[in-house]
Parts: C-alpha cells; structure tokens; sequence
C-alpha cells in the first residue's frame, strides 16, 4: 500500500534534519516530546519515514508560521498520530473483511447500521450549551465563524447543539484556558480533531459496506440451486 512505503523508516537523523532544515538535537527534542516517532534499526540507529519528515515539516509551520507554543504543537502531532494509528488499523481491518469475501466465509458477519450517532444528535440550544460550558453564547457564535465549532440548525434556523459539539466547546477551553494555545493553534487542532471524526465515520462506513456485502454474497450462495446428481459409471451398468 501507498500507506506503507510513506511509513518505511529510511533516513538517518542527518538527512532527515537537512530535510526539513532542522537541526538534529531539535528532531531528538521532538522525539523526546513525543512530537515525533522515528523507526529504529537492530542497532538502535535513529530512522525517519517520509510520514515522519511531514510530521516535522507541519511542526515547522505551526510553530514558525502560526506562532503556535509547545503545549499545542503537542496537542496537533497527538491528534495527527491518532489519525495514523488509526488509518492504519482500520485499512487492515478492512483487508481483513475482504479476505473473508475472498475466502467465501460461511457465516455472515451482522450488518452494520447506518444511523446517526447519538453523540452527533443536535439538541442543545445556544443558551443550554453555553451553560454546559461555562461559556457566553456570544463566544460559541464566535467558535462557530472561526470554524472550531459546526451546530446544527432546527427548520427554523435555531442553531442546536449536540454532545459532541459540548465535547468539542470543552476541548476548546481547556486548551486556551489550560495549556494557554493561541487561536491559530486551536484551529489547528479542531481541524484535526473534525478530519479525525469524519475519517471515522466514513472508515465504519466502508466497515459496514463490506460486511453488508458478505451477508448478500452469503445469502445468494445459499440460494442457488442444488448441482444436478451426476451417475456414475456403476449407476450406468446397474441399469
């Protein structure tokens, strides 16, 4: 997979910080944070991935171009492994379901369904939200034009706001109030942690797809007629 050659570990620590022009004690400071994660060899020599130089390229641009600090930047790299991590497990979950199409699995894997999550139901109205919170309503209308916060709306406009908008308000604070990240910083992260839900969905989705598939192929198999019997010579002869 395209996905596994960008995650071969093949640059020694050197290439890879006249890569990204860095400076080498500033790449192990990152592995130390634990902004980074360079591959090993059998002798414990430092290798980076090209998905490694474009964790570090990001690191470079949110931290000299967005003036995003330290806490941040940490909080960004957390999400963008755990977006890794989980394409990874979920592409081999899904060439797991496939080899089982391909082996004509004789039970039918259960069908997924496809309705909305309760987390995502919009419920809440501005000022119920707020509350929720701790915050004034005027500042969610502000999150929602920045694009760190995305309500619904009910027919009649009213903006709604579910569970995991209330999550995302939580993060939102604790990340300016606790770890004092700039707005730039924040959009970052909500950025990630939107790409991190919707990549999710639609993986499950695929997830269910697939399983749904099994369970037709199943049922079809099962449905088609018996082979006709065949005699055998010694069904001939006794004739």
């Amino acid at each position: 997979m395209a996905s596994d050659t960008k995650q071969r570990p093949v640059y020694v620590i050197s290439i890879a910080a006249e890569l990204v022009d860095m400076h080498p004690q500033t790449l192990r400071l990152y592995e130390r944070k634990g902004l980074i994660r360079p591959g090993r060899t059998s002798g414990k020599t430092r290798l980076y991935s090209e998905r490694d130089i474009e964790h570090l390229r990001e690191i470079r641009r949110l931290t000299q171009e967005l003036g995003v600090n330290l806490a941040g930047v940490e909080e960004v790299m957390r999400l963008q492994h755990e977006l890794d991590d989980m394409q990874d497990e979920l592409e081999q979950e899904i060439e797991r379901i496939e080899n089982e199409i391909r082996a004509q699995v004789a039970q039918p894997l259960p069908a997924l369904g496809q309705t909305l999550d309760s987390k995502d139901r919009p419920v809440y109205v501005i000022s119920i939200a707020a509350e929720l919170v701790d915050m004034h309503p005027q500042t969610l209308r502000l999150y929602e034009r920045k694009g760190l916060i995305r309500p619904g709306r009910s027919s009649g406009k009213t903006r709604l706001y579910s569970e995991r908008d209330i999550d995302h308000l939580r993060e939102i604070r604790r990340l300016t109030q606790e770890l004092g990240v700039n707005l730039a910083g924040v959009e970052e992260i909500m950025r990630l942690r939107f790409e991190l839900d919707a990549n999710r969905g639609r993986l499950e989705n695929r997830i269910a797809d697939i399983q749904q598939d099994i369970t037709e192929r199943m049922t079809r198999w099962r449905e088609l007629p018996a082979p006709p019997h065949s005699h055998s010579e010694a069904d001939d002869a006794s004739e």
